[in-house]
């Protein structure tokens, strides 16, 4: 009877699906002013708060990423313009975050494409200031001794479809509205 349990937990498991912890993370962003250029643009890290891949066999079936908006810090500058920039960015005028600490993004699908560099699109639902749209991105993925690791190419999502919106008298004219961003996970 013991056997006979343990049998259906496995066979349960292997239906479902496993889940793999992320481990390790980074995830960059790129907001840019005026033209989209390195010259004109901020640029920085956000942490990862939490994040599981869910898997079927080798293959990703699905997986939740939590970012901790408040730990969002433009890297490109120091001091106080470093401290102003930030505190900008969690008020009102872009990602709220005394009322919105986290973003989420659901895996719905994972699906080969064409682009040799970076073989896969992931697809999934981002949610940010209460908003969700779905955003893709493709991606490198591997799968070597149990542990998974997904680099993202840089990709971009409009931040007024979330609500992002730069509060300013100059309105949107100052800054662009997509923000680019590279995520590189490992999960086990």
């Amino acid at each position: 009877m013991k056997n006979l349990v343990l049998a259906a937990l496995l066979a349960g498991g292997m239906m479902f699906g496993q889940t793999k912890k992320v481990i390790n993370s980074n995830v960059e962003w790129w907001g840019y002013k005026l033209a989209k250029t390195e010259a004109s643009s901020h640029n920085g890290v956000v942490n990862l708060k939490s994040g599981d891949v869910i898997m079927k066999g080798n293959n990703i079936v699905g997986g939740t990423f939590s970012l901790d908006m408040n730990s969002i810090n433009a890297t490109d500058l120091t001091g106080e313009y470093q401290t102003k920039l930030n505190n900008h960015l969690k008020n009102g005028d872009f990602f709220e975050t005394d009322k919105f600490p986290q973003a989420t993004y659901k895996i719905t699908s994972v699906k080969k494409s064409n682009n040799k560099a970076f073989p896969y699109l992931v697809n999934g639902d981002l949610t940010a200031k209460g908003k969700t749209n779905p955003v893709s991105i493709p991606a490198k993925i591997s799968l070597k001794n149990g542990v998974l690791n997904m680099v993202s190419d840089k990709f971009s999502f409009d931040r007024q479809k979330f609500g992002i919106a730069y509060a300013s008298a100059a309105k949107d004219v100052v800054v662009k509205d997509e923000i680019d961003m590279v995520i590189n996970i490992t999960a086990k």
